[in-house]
């Protein structure tokens, strides 16, 4: 496989524009005669469809919920970034882009970054003029906050609810298509395989989920924009219904798969209280601006929090990381929360968790600021623990998050089948092996109303593929397939349920490919999962029929997926012998602990390429030049 990033000639500052004049276009009218399918409608999807569709495409666009208002993307709580410097504090274009490529410790795409960089501002005007209700300061600019691994105030937010209200920024942009007749919705259907026509994404096979027909539909190109895989750990920050079965059957019909293994670890979550919690539920980090990290200096203190004096705790983020202090970058605190919590300091049930207080904010700017910037988030915290996080500290730990890895993407963002564009959470392309905090809504707005809207036409111009119909010889055998495979999981009747399948293969996860990793761990990860594997299809009971409302079936073939997955995730990570952002490995660290790199051997992008069942993939290697930095140590002290 042959990995060519499109990456354009020029100074870095220059690329984009210029590649923007080189990209062939399609005429206005020529737009009305393709039609286009986007899967997804979160932040990346419902912006990627509203906007094709105002430029004159045809669109199909599907989801697996009821209604776009439900796409995972409104969990995102604690704001956006952008490069506007509001605050007059020395944050650019340029500093978004060298923070971002320090977060992810120097493993993701110069060019692609300083992009995502340069359109950030135009996100926010787009959003404004959409009328999302930004929180703004007296005089009437815009407000922003501080978020992890920056030392300026560029995260532009609303309360503790950004996500929900960029979201209903995009779904009235498309539901104005939807009216206009540009759009078709899908709600409450799922992609089950993607059809190939001579090499070319052509078009997908869905399920409906309410009556369970499965039928096909065609279009000239296919979009992505199917969020992220961290469900694969069983218990994450991530709705239910987050799965990898999209960008996985992508993959097996010969889209490389990118940096699997680099999986973030989010150091500001409710802690697990048991094994009937089935997701975990995350704390912003937002709050870490008013809320001050520690633990008690002994072990085994158990006392309550208010009857442990100052003297007596450790503030360890501070202590540690004196430069960036409680916003440390997510994989570097979640570490530190671990390693207090293994040397017996930590907090709650069973010792997995640390304080994030907020005596000293109320102090010095009084409860009611406090209420006024993150009330819906301490009223959460309150519904599920029972307790006032005013009165006393909120009890956090580190827990799956947000998947780094994705299907590759060239400069474009088209994965290696032509015709297959992948957007947001769903791509590799911005992050590396670590994502600072507020830039995941950055990424899937930037790839949705800016990019993809003038890099897809370039596909159209240079490739002029026709587009077939349903009737087609490969999309009645992708048909087929998923009719076979929607009956072999019903016909298996065996014992365990799909839960607790999924149940121990997170768990397996966790232990050996988590928040630390080693050799022997990811070995014996990769003896024990093609035999739970085999378990699933041997011993699975999935009740009901193929007809009508069925998530127990659901549910099954995206476990199915994820047993096939995770033998991939560990691998990558097996392969990947070095430290870098959220991958540990814990035989490769400094002195005080702190990640180590080998740039050496592995400055690139690892792009797994499938070679069918039973089968090893492939590594191949798109190899990470860097042009305005310099690989240096990540440092937040």
């Amino acid at each position: 496989m042959k990995l060519d990033a499109q990456i354009p000639s020029g100074p870095l500052a220059q690329k984009w524009d210029k590649h923007k004049f080189d990209l062939k276009l399609v005429n206005p009218a020529n737009k009305r005669r393709f039609d286009l399918i986007v899967v997804g409608t979160g932040l990346a999807g419902a912006s990627a469809a509203a906007s094709l569709a105002e430029l004159g495409y045809r669109v199909e666009c599907f989801c697996f919920q009821d209604s776009p208002r439900r796409a995972h993307s409104i969990a995102a709580q604690g704001g956006i970034n952008a490069a506007k410097n509001y605050q007059n504090d020395g944050d650019s274009v340029y500093r978004l882009f060298y923070d971002t490529i320090k977060g992810g410790d120097f493993r993701s795409r110069e060019a692609n970054v300083y992009r995502l960089a340069q359109v950030s501002a135009s996100i926010i005007d787009q959003c404004v003029a959409q009328g999302v209700p930004f929180a703004r300061e007296y005089g009437g600019l815009l407000a922003n906050r501080s978020f992890g691994g920056a030392q300026v105030s560029r995260t532009f937010y609303a309360r503790g609810q950004t996500g929900q209200q960029l979201l209903l920024g995009a779904y009235q942009a498309l539901c104005r298509q939807i009216g206009l007749g540009t759009v078709r919705l899908h709600p409450r259907t799922e992609m089950l395989d993607l059809v190939l026509i001579d090499g070319h994404a052509k078009g997908i096979v869905v399920r409906d989920l309410v009556t369970g027909e499965i039928s096909a539909h065609a279009g000239d190109a296919v979009v992505l924009a199917t969020g992220g895989y961290g469900n694969v750990f069983y218990l994450s920050t991530n709705a239910k219904g987050c799965n990898v079965t999209a960008i996985w059957r992508a993959y097996k019909k010969g889209a490389a798969f990118a940096n699997p293994c680099f999986t973030q670890i989010h150091p500001t979550c409710i802690p697990v209280s048991g094994e009937h919690q089935s997701k975990l539920t995350l704390m912003s980090e937002s709050l870490r601006n008013d809320g001050r990290v520690w633990v008690p200096r002994q072990q085994g203190d158990q006392r309550p929090p208010s009857q442990i004096p100052e003297v007596e705790r450790d503030y360890f983020l501070e202590r540690k990381y004196p430069s960036y202090g409680n916003l440390a970058p997510r994989d570097i605190s979640s570490r530190a929360a671990k390693e207090v919590c293994d040397q017996g300091r930590g907090v709650g049930p069973g010792g997995l968790g640390v304080y994030l207080d907020f005596a000293d904010a109320i102090q010095r700017v009084g409860e009611g600021t406090v209420r006024e910037r993150y009330g819906n988030l301490f009223d959460m915290y309150e519904k599920i623990t029972g307790e006032d996080a005013y009165q006393s500290p909120m009890r956090i730990y580190p827990a799956v998050h947000y998947a780094m890895g994705g299907l590759w993407v060239d400069y474009n963002l088209m994965s290696t089948i032509p015709g297959l564009f992948v957007l947001g959470e769903a791509n590799f392309s911005d992050h590396g092996a670590n994502r600072l905090g507020a830039s995941a809504l950055m990424q899937g707005l930037a790839d949705g109303y800016f990019i993809l809207p003038y890099t897809i036409g370039h596909y159209f111009a240079s490739a002029k593929q026709p587009k077939p119909s349903v009737s087609h010889a490969e999309f009645q055998q992708a048909v087929a397939d998923a009719r076979g495979r929607t009956q072999k999981l019903l016909s298996i009747r065996g014992r365990r349920t799909v839960t607790s399948l999924h149940r121990e293969l997170g768990k397996l996860l966790w232990d050996k490919c988590g928040m630390a990793r080693n050799e022997t761990g990811l070995k014996a990860a990769l003896q024990r999962i093609p035999a739970l594997r085999e378990e699933f299809w041997h011993d699975l009971t999935v009740t009901g029929a193929a007809e009508g409302l069925n998530q127990s079936l659901e549910y099954a073939g995206r476990v199915a997926d994820f047993m096939e997955f995770a033998e991939l995730l560990c691998l990558d990570a097996l392969t990947r012998a070095e430290s870098c952002g959220c991958h540990f490995r814990t035989e490769f660290q400094s002195e005080d602990g702190e990640a180590k790199r080998d740039d050496e051997q592995f400055a690139f992008v690892s792009a797994w390429e499938y070679q069918g069942a039973n089968r090893p993939p492939v590594l191949n290697r798109e190899a990470l030049a860097y042009e305005a930095v310099h690989l240096s140590t990540r440092s937040y002290k």
